[in-house]
């Protein structure tokens, strides 16, 4: 273990690195909370991302710190971090975050950083220092969130549609215009407290690796917690317009009641892999559920292309965060 003393300016640097992470994850995603009522023209795209940065912040009072000790504590052998691995994890997610931010492909932030962790651990000390527990559960949901996404969208469309078969269609607008207020905020606050918790986890991991928190405690210092939610909610602020494109338009055409189904679907998916500490993509999530939501009308109004894209993305990120962890981490041993 790296003593206090001689780790202090590169631990400052790794926070910074960590919160700016947090903050392009808001900034990344933010599309995942907003697309779809802006797309359907529920609120402004100013609006949305003020309405998604609240709810983000507000998660803090909502979810205990499940995911956060995933990532903490349930991907890595203990004893094998320091801060060469953090620092290789950090920039493998930041650099694909970059890249699928520029390219407009909403690929998965989470997914980045798990990618990045595993990249520079197996860079330092081969496979076996990973816990395939862990590794397994947040693999497994990477096809389990949307597939659950999907699932749950789709059987709220159906449900909705049964309900309001007789309502005349300008008045069920209406109402769902308002409805999907209620299920943006809680996709917002499904967004904040699964992805806020994922870099509370990193943080705490280098704090237990340079001896500023114990292994043995069951919390992260408060001052993790706050800033790291307030980050992820600032970053949500300035927001991701070009992702929002895609999430909103592309994929498939929204109504408000669609928007309501699926934001509904993808935040139950959320809350529930939030609960049981799984750090899952909400890009994966939401995007499930629009999917769902879409093919509900007919198979023609997903367009496929656009959906098989984003799975490729989806396949090639935790290699690739990872391929440029394990760089990172060997080019970090040169600097510090």
């Amino acid at each position: 273990m790296e003593t206090v003393q001689t780790a202090l300016w590169v631990v400052m640097l790794l926070v910074a690195l960590a919160l700016a992470f947090d903050f392009m994850n808001g900034f990344h995603d933010a599309a995942n909370s907003i697309a779809t009522v802006v797309s359907t023209g529920v609120l402004k795209p100013t609006q949305a991302v003020l309405f998604a940065a609240f709810f983000n912040v507000v998660a803090i009072f909502i979810f205990h710190l499940s995911v956060a000790a995933t990532v903490g504590k349930g991907i890595v052998q203990p004893g094998i971090v320091d801060t060469h691995v953090v620092f290789g994890a950090l920039m493998g997610a930041v650099t694909w975050n970059i890249i699928t931010w520029y390219y407009g492909i909403p690929s998965s932030s989470s997914h980045a950083l798990i990618g990045g962790i595993v990249g520079a651990v197996i860079a330092k000390s081969g496979a076996g220092a990973l816990v395939s527990a862990g590794i397994l559960k947040t693999v497994l949901f990477i096809f389990v969130s949307p597939l659950l996404g999907f699932t749950l969208g789709s059987l709220m469309m159906v449900l909705v549609a049964n309900i309001f078969r007789r309502a005349r269609p300008s008045k069920v607008d209406k109402w769902f215009r308002r409805l999907q207020l209620v299920s943006a905020g809680a996709y917002s606050l499904g967004h904040g407290g699964n992805d806020a918790q994922k870099t509370i986890g990193i943080i705490w991991m280098l704090l237990i690796a340079t001896g500023y928190a114990s292994a043995a405690d069951t919390s992260p210092p408060s001052w993790v917690i706050v800033s790291c939610y307030m980050a992820i909610g600032m970053g949500t602020m300035f927001g991701g317009w070009r992702i929002v494109k895609t999430m909103g338009q592309k994929i498939t055409k929204l109504k408000p009641v669609g928007g309501f189904c699926a934001e509904t679907g993808g935040a139950m998916t959320l809350f529930l892999a939030t609960a049981i500490g799984v750090p899952v993509s909400t890009t994966h999530t939401i995007t499930g559920a629009i999917v769902g939501v879409g093919s509900t009308q007919r198979a023609s109004a997903v367009r496929w292309g656009v959906a098989g894209n984003i799975v490729w993305a989806w396949i090639f990120t935790i290699p690739a965060s990872a391929f440029v962890a394990a760089v990172a981490y060997w080019a970090s041993l040169q600097i510090f």
